[in-house]
């Protein structure tokens, strides 16, 4: 047994809770609870979830996590090695990406050059093939009999659209009034739509905290989903936690949390690379990749709209 794991036991004793007990607060199942407590991490299902179950059963306890951290972070494995390959695969795919732009480009002028030259000829061969009729005696003035028939075609056409014009402007093939009314209304529907499209941006970011702001919609609906295996907790703007464990996709795979009467929502996020957050339904983006921090911690402010 660790300093680590003997002070953590200590304190669960001290609360008088049982293992069982702690699994039930926690949700973290026992025998990782036992496995912290001996300081023995290899059953855990991976690093950063080291961090995420100490923090949570030391919160579970009464003990500060950061304090643990700092005092045992020998004892305790960092998540950064996890993160190197992901990093590496990451810088890779950009190389090839460059790559095949300058290709793009090195062809690019060759196409160009090539679509002038062709534009070029085309004119030629229309201004020749004009030149040459002129010198065969046609004169530009004159018409031919198929151009008269042609004509007298055009000119009864005209005559007829201009009696159907008229006929348009006695009022017996006017529009009906029900449908200029429908069309009004589906553009201002959709003015409507834009106007009220709500917005999340980002305020302020610094390190793993990312803080966003929710305006122009009238509610605030927050769900967190686990794409494979995570650890959330979820908690209002006066610090009461809402929800706080594990998510899987082979168990409770998300929450919901309705924040419509609160000015604010935050969100702990022990696996970032598989968790995901929506806002009234819309996916929020990380302002920090995942790649680069696996734990985050995401806060919403939440102003409602006015009318």
């Amino acid at each position: 047994m660790t300093e680590l794991g003997s002070l953590l036991k200590e304190a669960r004793l001290a609360k008088d809770m049982s293992l069982d007990d702690l699994q039930k607060v926690t949700k973290i199942q026992k025998r990782y609870l036992i496995g912290i407590e001996e300081g023995d991490y290899s059953m855990m299902p991976g690093k950063f979830y080291i961090r995420a179950f100490i923090k949570q059963y030391a919160e579970a306890v009464g003990i500060e996590p950061e304090e643990i951290f700092e005092q045992y972070k020998g004892e305790i494995p960092v998540t950064l090695n996890d993160d190197i390959p992901e990093k590496l695969s990451r810088v890779q795919s950009r190389k090839d990406l460059s790559g095949r732009t300058s290709k793009v480009f090195d062809v690019l002028p060759k196409i160009l050059i090539g679509a002038f030259i062709v534009g070029l000829i085309v004119v030629l061969y229309n201004f020749l093939g004009a030149k040459d009729q002129t010198d065969d005696g046609e004169k530009p003035g004159d018409l031919t009999d198929e151009q008269t028939v042609i004509e007298e075609s055009e000119d009864l056409a005209k005559d007829q659209g201009t009696e159907e014009s008229k006929e348009d402007s006695s009022g017996e093939q006017e529009k009906p009034a029900e449908e200029i009314d429908s069309t009004d209304e589906n553009i201002e529907g959709r003015e409507a739509e834009k106007e009220t499209k709500q917005e999340v941006a980002v305020v302020k970011s610094s390190g793993q905290n990312t803080v966003y702001e929710l305006k122009n919609a009238d509610k605030f609906n927050l769900e967190v989903v686990s794409t494979g295996e995570t650890w959330v907790n979820i908690k209002n703007g006066k610090g009461t936690s809402l929800f706080q464990g594990m998510l899987t996709t082979e168990g409770k795979k998300s929450h919901n949390a309705d924040f419509s009467k609160e000015t604010e929502a935050s969100i702990v996020v022990g696996n970032s690379t598989q968790t995901e957050i929506y806002v009234n339904g819309e996916k929020i983006q990380y302002q920090v990749p995942p790649s680069q921090s696996v734990r985050q911690a995401i806060t919403i402010r939440y102003a409602p709209k006015t009318e």
